[in-house]
């Protein structure tokens, strides 16, 4: 079994840490298609690490497709590289209703932002403030740009340093680009003048 001394992680999204690295093992072929990972405990002991992350990095991975498990062996490597099915996911944002949109955006967004407002740091602060100034150029201007848009709650997300929130957003902003409804609908509400600056204002109260 190939033996790979690993370094030791810091505490912040340490699955995430353990994850990348170990990611970062099998691209460079220190761990080849086929091979075996060592086992959680040697894990932990060259992370530094309980079980609790390791676990959770070889589920991200194995979700991811890199890595297989088989039942009272072990972990194995399955491919180098993350596996998608972006026909899939083309068609899984189709699919999903204006209605679902909105849906998901009323009840989470408010969360999303409760916990940006607790962790934002300066960073994240001195670029949403650089967003809604740029989206307050924009409204002045007589435009809606979708794009600076999704910017501000994406940026928020971000703020919130919540690995599922971001995703979630992600997810949402990728069905309002593929929901030939939601553009239906965006033209005849954000876009029109007088509306643009209700939008604004909105916005600038997240």
């Amino acid at each position: 079994m190939v033996m790979i001394n690993f370094n030791p992680v810091s505490s912040e999204k340490l699955y995430m840490q353990i994850y990348n690295q170990i990611f970062s093992e099998i691209q460079s072929g220190s761990f080849a298609i086929g091979d075996k990972l060592p086992t959680e405990r040697e894990l932990c002991e060259q992370f530094g690490v309980s079980r609790a992350p390791i676990r959770q990095a070889l589920s991200a991975l194995e979700l991811n497709g890199i890595i297989y498990s088989r039942q009272g062996e072990g972990v194995y490597v399955k491919s180098n590289q993350v596996i998608s099915d972006h026909s899939q996911s083309a068609i899984f944002f189709k699919s999903i209703s204006p209605e679902d949109i909105v849906e998901t955006r009323m009840n989470i967004e408010p969360i999303i932002v409760k916990c940006a407002a607790q962790r934002a740091t300066d960073e994240d602060i001195k670029d949403l403030r650089s967003t809604i100034k740029k989206m307050e150029e924009e409204t002045k201007a007589g435009v809606y740009v979708p794009e600076t848009d999704e910017q501000l709650h994406n940026g928020i997300a971000k703020a919130s340093h919540n690995d599922l929130f971001i995703n979630i957003m992600t997810a949402i902003s990728n069905a309002m680009k593929q929901q030939e409804m939601w553009k239906f609908i965006r033209d005849r509400t954000v876009t029109r003048p007088d509306y643009r600056d209700v939008n604004f204002k909105e916005h600038q109260l997240l």
